[in-house]
């Protein structure tokens, strides 16, 4: 079956692609990390549709569609039930909504982890079918082999320690990580082994402070924080979260606006001048022509 998408040209009428414009390339931002310094942080963000990523693009250097989508889209109560075919959706319609951004792609739980070959044939399905320059996969050095093997046939990975959402059953919950010498210890090993395999990023999350310093110190690909540090070399949020659209949020979320009760405010004046039938008014219809 043949899958045709477009690379760097927004299809949308609501936001024409500017021209010429070259989007960012996974090497790109790998070399802002120099000498262990990254001078201007990543800024990535999530994005699940088209339009989202139309608003979200020139603003950042990354697109991840999360399987955070699970929750934030499907009402899933975790990310655990995502599906190969739900990304893949999703994240071709964020291709087609940028045309600046690095768009990178979750890999679902149970998509890669049981075997470097099984996560290949997952890998290679989510960039042929999405257009996506790249994949991202929870795990650390139990997953630094995938990672080498997927790096080694042309398809670029970020990693992810700390907090890893997937394997929130063993958790046993989303609390911080990183403060037992052991756990911390594990989550900069982790870091190092994913910078070892060839990732080109590697987010941490959920992570105490000096441990993710640390952890960004240690390697030498860029770290994205997302309840980490400010030290990290780029940061990243749900959008849903930091725009207001859910009322609980994480500790680490600063919602920068309020846009759930902006919606509430402009639903409610609608369904009030429906009601009253104020609308539609003589501008929003059609008359017979004279």
């Amino acid at each position: 079956m043949s899958t045709t998408f477009q690379l760097d040209t927004s299809t949308s009428r609501a936001n024409p692609t500017p021209q010429p414009m070259r989007r960012l390339t996974v090497p790109r931002i790998r070399a802002r990390k120099k000498d262990g310094h990254t001078e201007q942080p990543l800024v990535m963000l999530t994005a699940y549709t088209a339009r989202q990523a139309q608003l979200l693009d020139a603003h950042c250097d990354l697109l991840l569609v999360g399987d955070s989508l699970g929750q934030v889209i499907y009402g899933l109560a975790s990310t655990v039930p995502v599906t190969l075919d739900m990304m893949a959706n999703h994240a071709a319609a964020v291709v087609r909504g940028s045309y600046h951004s690095v768009v990178v792609v979750d890999m679902p739980f149970g998509s890669y982890e049981a075997s470097k070959e099984k996560a290949f044939e997952s890998a290679s399905y989510l960039l042929k079918q999405s257009g996506a320059a790249a994949v991202k996969l929870e795990g650390g050095e139990a997953m630094a082999e995938t990672v080498a093997f997927l790096n080694q046939r042309g398809i670029p990975v970020m990693g992810h320690v700390g907090l890893t959402p997937q394997a929130v059953n063993v958790l046993g919950g989303y609390a911080a990580r990183g403060r037992s010498d052991a756990e911390a210890g594990k989550i900069v090993s982790d870091a190092k082994a994913l910078d070892d395999a060839g990732a080109f990023a590697i987010v941490i999350e959920g992570v105490v402070e000096p441990i993710a310093i640390e952890a960004t110190q240690a390697v030498s690909c860029p770290t994205i924080g997302i309840g980490a540090s400010a030290q990290c070399d780029g940061q990243v949020l749900v959008t849903e979260d930091m725009l207001g659209m859910f009322e609980r949020v994480p500790r680490f979320v600063k919602r920068y606006e309020d846009i759930a009760s902006i919606i509430d405010k402009t639903v409610a004046t609608y369904a009030e001048e429906v009601r009253e039938r104020v609308f539609p008014g003589e501008e929003q219809t059609y008359q017979p022509k004279d």
